[in-house]
């Protein structure tokens, strides 16, 4: 038995210790009637326990603006059974719904009228519903079996995290969750080539389509020569990521207010400014990114500034406490209830980013104060929130154990 297999077993045993769960159902069988007397070819379902040997199967997909009605109609599906199949379906699912785009597959019986018989709606990929429009019409939720599989990962970064990502054919949202971890510890407007990172974590399948990452149970992240480890722990009802010395990934604030983005103008005491063209200070860090982009409160804090300037369009700056404050400026928006006086949470969305004020194209001029003074937000330490506590510190170093292991043997 290899490293990694041996270390598997050992992963389990600590899963099962700290908790994991998994989700199922099964799909129910349509019961079909044959004629008495008919010769019939050999029966074959689908994964809707549907006999496809009867019927004609079209798939297609619902065009913006079309309805369910305009769908059935061709099939001399009538008003009044489309008003049946409403009422004896309860609350099962809402046929007003149906959203452009997503797929259906109509059962059709090659016979004189070419009768439908079933019409199956992928709502999404975990609700899948029959639309049953034998004897009375009728809507049932197909119940979709689901598994989560232990899977771990690396890659190497040359361009973007999201594109090591999609270079080694690994899901998209293992991006957004790595940023959501190191969202304090580290700056990935700054990656470079050849940083690298290795994740153990779960993805959940229904059938054979991904669902998504479920959870990740550790990770390491090269970065500028720097090892990055991240270990979760239920702590007070809440899990959160750790290092190896039991401290908190969690920081009083973000190391960016934005996602995705890249920075096209620093920190600077004389730059040249843009569009006045004369040399003059610039006490923020600019973040180019497309019009819309979501602007995040880097920390829990108080709104104590809302409004539009000429200059720095519209702006918001939040006090987060007696000695720091931050701002936020050529916003093309504001996020939902920011006001001030309002109080805000990290990771709130205040606003979006725009071109307001004095400014040649969309971007997020974002500014750092130090009892009152501005510093260069690039370079502020934030300090880390609760760190393992006492009682806990013996757990985590035998997860944290496990997991370095497990992270080290690929």
């Amino acid at each position: 038995m290899n490293r990694w297999h041996y270390g598997m077993l050992i992963l389990f045993s600590a899963i099962i210790h700290y908790g994991c769960s998994e989700t199922s159902g099964n799909i129910s069988t349509v019961e079909e009637k044959p004629v008495p007397g008919e010769e019939r070819p050999e029966q074959k379902y689908d994964a809707y326990g549907i006999d496809t040997t009867v019927y004609e199967v079209v798939t297609a997909r619902v065009r913006y603006n079309q309805f369910l009605g305009e769908i059935l109609d061709e099939y001399k599906i009538s008003y009044n059974d489309i008003v049946k199949l409403l009422q004896n379906s309860g609350d099962v699912f809402d046929i007003r719904k149906i959203k452009a785009g997503n797929r259906y597959t109509l059962y059709i019986k090659p016979d004189t009228v070419n009768s439908l018989d079933y019409m199956i709606y992928e709502h999404d990929i975990g609700n899948h519903f029959i639309f049953d429009f034998r004897e009375e019409p009728h809507i049932r939720k197909i119940e979709r079996t689901s598994r989560l599989e232990l899977k771990y990962a690396s890659g190497t970064i040359e361009t973007s995290l999201w594109n090591a990502m999609l270079d080694n054919g690994l899901h998209p949202l293992l991006a957004v969750k790595l940023s959501e971890i190191y969202a304090w510890s580290v700056d990935f407007f700054a990656l470079q080539k050849g940083d690298r990172f290795k994740i153990i974590y779960e993805e959940e399948y229904i059938d054979t389509t991904s669902n998504g990452v479920h959870r990740i149970y550790a990770a390491l992240f090269e970065h500028a020569g720097n090892q990055f480890y991240a270990i979760p722990l239920l702590q007070d009802g809440n899990e959160s990521y750790y290092d190896l010395e039991g401290n908190s990934l969690r920081k009083a604030f973000l190391k960016a207010p934005l996602r995705y983005s890249r920075i096209s103008s620093r920190y600077s005491n004389s730059r040249m400014h843009p569009i006045l063209r004369v040399r003059r200070p610039h006490h923020g860090v600019d973040y180019a990114a497309p019009v819309g982009t979501p602007v995040m409160a880097i920390g829990d804090g108080r709104v104590i500034m809302k409004e539009a300037r000429s200059g720095s369009g519209r702006i918001v700056k939040i006090r987060h406490n007696s000695v720091y404050t931050t701002s936020y400026m050529h916003l093309s928006s504001y996020g939902k209830g920011v006001s001030v006086g309002n109080y805000v949470k990290q990771g709130d969305i205040i606003g979006y980013v725009g071109s307001s004020g004095l400014s040649t194209g969309p971007h997020l001029d974002f500014r750092f104060y130090r009892n009152g003074k501005p510093v260069d937000p690039l370079k502020v330490e934030a300090p880390p929130v609760e760190p393992v506590a006492m009682e806990n510190r013996e757990k985590f170093k035998k997860i944290s154990t496990v997991m370095v292991h497990l992270l080290d043997s690929f």
